[in-house]
């Protein structure tokens, strides 16, 4: 018990953090757990306290299978991954994408969850209006404007014939053009539908202008939604909307990530203009750099940048390109971790998903973007 307290101070005192999730006869050895800060909300650091989705799944997960730990924080997933490689560490925490070059060189657990990657670039008002404005005079949108004109002009037509409203002494007083276009204009909103007809097969076509409405305007709200809402939103500054459109551009992308690496790949095409890599020490300073000028785009997991962007003013940034290169994300072990351990941790993910447990912390770990530290 005596050893076990020194130990505990020594850690403390080198700034490492000891968390035993298990005692007894059959509790594990103490695991090397290796993170890296500034990566939210899958890991970052508060008050020297580790938090984050990934954290605090490996938490439960420690906890439930009695596996004691340590913390050691490196300075980006790249590090982290050689680390791991080299048995310095026996776990990389975080929501580490298994890429086909990483999975021939790397050994990593059950996947934790599946991400794509996306864009965050800043939103121009201007080109956003141009979009909206493009998608209210599109032909799709006109043909459906005048497919339900038309429609409704026939059955005002069948009604006039039925209703025999073109010898209506009333008709005559007020000129047949002013009583059609009444009847048309009452036809196609709906207000005053019951003054236009007095037979059964009358009645029956004021029912069928009825049903016209109802799917026209259903599928007039699916075209504006799509179309004139979402469509536009998605077009950010106007300028990005391909990764041809990042030639010449300045992308940030957090050293080692995979993001980075599909920037190089892209560089190294050469069919366009170099994309001119910006470091990204911590993903939430994506908003910063930004607005401040000193990128024209972030490139970061989709979890990331929802993360980043909930406390950030929508009206000027978006996100665009959503769900690039998806992929599984997992912790990574070293090759020296015996594969007693390897199999409690994968059960145990297994179990802790099956539960719920893995998308409720999911779910929290996004929810107080808005005040969560490190931003």
């Amino acid at each position: 018990m005596n050893r076990l307290r020194c130990l505990v101070v020594a850690l403390t005192a080198t700034g490492l953090m000891l968390t035993p999730a298990g005692t007894g006869a059959g509790a594990a050895s103490v695991l090397r757990v290796g993170v890296t800060d500034g990566s939210q909300p899958c890991s970052y650091r508060q008050d020297d306290v580790w938090k984050g989705f990934a954290v605090e799944l490996w938490q439960q997960l420690a906890s439930r299978e009695g596996l004691p730990y340590v913390f050691s924080a490196w300075p980006s997933t790249a590090a982290l991954l050689q680390a791991t490689d080299r048995g310095v560490i026996d776990v990389a925490v975080g929501c580490l994408n298994i890429s086909s070059e990483r999975l021939k060189r790397y050994r990593f657990s059950l996947p934790i969850q599946e991400g794509g990657q996306s864009l965050l670039v800043r939103r121009d008002r201007l080109a956003l209006g141009q979009a909206i404005a493009a998608a209210l005079l599109a032909p799709d949108l006109l043909q459906l404007l005048g497919g339900f004109l038309a429609a409704i002009l026939l059955v005002t037509v069948a009604l006039w014939w039925v209703e025999g409203h073109r010898s209506n002494p009333e008709t005559k007083r007020r000129g047949w053009r002013r009583s059609f276009a009444k009847d048309f204009q009452i036809l196609a909103t709906g207000p005053g539908t019951n003054t236009v007809a007095t037979t059964t097969r009358g009645h029956s076509l004021v029912l069928l202008s009825y049903l016209i409405r109802i799917v026209a305007a259903s599928l007039l709200v699916s075209y504006v939604t799509v179309n004139v809402v979402r469509a536009p939103l998605s077009a950010g500054d106007g300028t990005i909307r391909t990764f041809r459109d990042l030639g010449g551009k300045r992308v940030a992308a957090r050293p080692g990530s995979i993001s980075e690496q599909l920037l190089v790949e892209i560089n190294q095409l050469g069919a366009q203009p170099t994309i001119r890599i910006v470091p990204l020490s911590r993903v939430s300073d994506a908003g910063r750099l930004i607005t401040g000028g000193l990128a024209d785009a972030v490139l970061a997991d989709d979890l990331q940048l929802e993360y980043v962007l909930q406390g950030l003013d929508r009206s000027r940034l978006e996100l665009v390109m959503r769900g690039i290169r998806p992929e599984s994300q997992a912790f990574a072990y070293s090759p020296e971790l015996p594969g007693s351990i390897t199999d409690r941790i994968d059960l145990a993910i297994s179990a802790l998903k099956g539960s719920g447990a893995v998308a409720n912390l999911r779910r929290s770990a996004i929810a107080p973007a808005g005040s969560a530290p490190g931003r």
